[in-house]
């Protein structure tokens, strides 16, 4: 496991938490190989019910490690090479994004650069209001990565993600939330434990279904059309009405008390 990022589970929740706080917890090759393979492992291990993603010590994360940039390292890599290696790192976008359970980004301090892109990855974005949300890449000369513009798009709109791409503003976590960019803004300090609960609770869920929502989501983020958004909709209920979840749910509605999902 990467002392760069540091791994907990308990109760069905995996805490993700990049750990640089020397440099604002920016990626450097290290990290985003824990996160890539950390977020496939969870992708696939049915005991991960959620996943949460946060930083150390009061910051998200800042993105890309400008200062080794500046330091020319990978500079002896060709243009096929650096997307190469690239396109490996971003997969972690992809994964959280797609994988068939909750994810929940907490963000506290400052979310820049891919850091952003990865927290709109997640299903669920909880941030401290005074938190600093921008896209960063234009001021540093690039054009962006790990998903940011894709996710931004189907959030906000495309006039919107130009706007927020190309002039960089750096918005704050109200300001964020306000514009629907963030899921909810909450005081300072306090991102971490409002997300933790959330994401306790979505781990005590009915997990099964969580990913058939989210895969009905995607189908319909893709611009299918209503026909086969139906058809999806149609085969995911009737299989969830299969599962052991949706059984114990409506036996708690009859006895009148709480169920106790076991993600089956």
């Amino acid at each position: 496991m990467s002392d760069t990022l540091l791994q907990e589970f308990k109760d069905g929740l995996l805490i993700l938490t990049m750990n640089r706080p020397e440099r604002r917890n920016a990626l450097n090759p290290e990290m985003t190989l824990a996160l890539r393979d950390a977020a496939a492992r969870a992708s696939m291990d049915a005991e991960v019910r959620a996943v949460l993603l946060t930083g150390a010590e009061g910051h998200f994360c800042v993105g890309g490690d400008v200062k080794a940039m500046n330091e020319g390292q990978g500079a002896e890599l060709s243009p096929g090479e650096r997307k190469q290696r690239l396109r490996e790192r971003m997969s972690v976008s992809q994964y959280l994004h797609d994988m068939p359970k909750p994810t929940i980004a907490a963000i506290e301090g400052s979310a820049a650069g891919a850091g952003l892109s990865m927290a709109l990855a997640c299903d669920l974005r909880i941030c401290a209001e005074d938190a600093k949300i921008t896209t960063a890449f234009a001021k540093v000369g690039l054009s962006g990565d790990y998903g940011g513009t894709y996710f931004m798009t189907q959030m906000l709109g495309a006039a919107k993600a130009r706007e927020l791409y190309l002039t960089s503003p750096l918005l704050s976590g109200k300001e964020a939330a306000e514009i629907g960019l963030m899921t909810r803004s909450v005081a300072s300090g306090s991102a971490l434990d409002e997300a933790m609960a959330l994401a306790r609770q979505l781990a005590a869920g009915p997990t099964l279904t969580y990913g058939r929502i989210k895969q009905n989501i995607a189908l319909a983020e893709t611009g299918a059309d209503l026909s086969a958004c139906f058809d999806q909709e149609a085969q995911n209920h009737a299989l969830s009405m299969l599962t052991a979840d949706h059984k114990e749910a409506a036996a708690a509605f009859v006895e009148k008390r709480k169920p106790v999902f076991r993600g089956a």
